[in-house]
C-alpha cells in the first residue's frame, strides 16, 4: 500500500476527491493532510473523512519541522491540491520527483507566483483565451516550472467570465486529478 499525504490551504474539494478515489484502492490510500490556514475547509472535511490532519503555521514551514511531520507519515507521493505556499528546498530535496501540483491553466501560460484560483481566470477570460485547462506538474523550486506530466484542456466561448471558467476548470480537476495521482503512482 502506497501513502499519499495531500497539502491544501482552502476549501478542500480536490483534497476530499483524491482522499475519496483511493478509499477504494487496493494500491494506495491519503494518509494525510497537511494544511497551513487553520480556517480552511480542508480540515473540516479531513475530519469528517477519518484522516489525520497536521496544521502548521507559515514560520513552521521554514523550519524543520514540516519536514520532519512529513516524513512520520512515510509519502509516496506528495500532492498539493490547492496549496498556496511555496514548498521549501529542504522538503524537494527530500522527495526527489514525489510532489506534485495541480495548475488550473494550461502552462506556461498563467504561471507563476500570484497565479492561482481566481486570478488566473480572470487573465484567462480577459485574454478571451479559446480554450484553458489543468496541468499536473512535479514541483520544483520555482512556481509552476516543474516538469508536466498531464494536461487536460476545455473549449471555452468568447463570453465567459471567471466564475464560467473556474467552474469548467473545478470539473476538469474532479474528473482528472486522481487519475493522474494513480497514474505517477504506478510509475514510481
Amino acid at each position: 500500500m502506497k501513502n499519499i499525504v495531500v497539502f491544501a490551504s482552502g476549501s478542500g474539494s480536490n483534497a476530499e476527491n483524491i482522499i475519496n478515489y483511493f478509499a477504494k484502492s487496493a494500491t494506495a490510500r491519503v494518509v494525510a493532510v497537511f494544511c497551513n490556514a487553520k480556517n480552511a475547509g480542508v480540515l473540516e472535511r479531513a475530519e469528517r473523512l477519518n484522516v489525520p490532519s497536521e496544521l502548521f503555521s507559515k514560520e513552521d514551514f521554514l523550519t524543520p519541522l514540516v519536514l520532519e511531520k512529513l516524513k512520520n507519515y512515510q509519502p509516496d507521493l506528495v500532492v498539493l491540491a490547492g496549496f498556496l505556499a511555496k514548498i521549501p528546498a529542504d522538503i524537494i530535496a527530500a522527495f526527489p520527483n514525489k510532489i506534485i501540483n495541480i495548475h488550473p491553466a494550461l502552462l506556461p501560460k498563467y504561471g507563476g507566483k500570484g497565479m492561482y484560483g481566481m486570478h488566473v481566470h480572470r487573465a484567462v477570460a480577459e485574454n478571451r483565451d479559446p480554450e484553458t485547462g489543468i496541468s499536473v506538474h512535479f514541483v520544483n523550486e520555482h512556481y509552476d516550472e516543474g516538469n508536466i506530466i498531464a494536461q487536460h484542456k476545455v473549449a471555452l466561448h468568447p463570453e465567459d467570465q471567471a466564475e464560467e471558467i473556474a467552474a469548467k476548470i473545478h470539473r476538469l480537476e474532479q474528473e482528472f486529478f486522481p487519475i493522474v495521482v494513480e497514474e505517477v503512482l504506478q510509475k514510481q
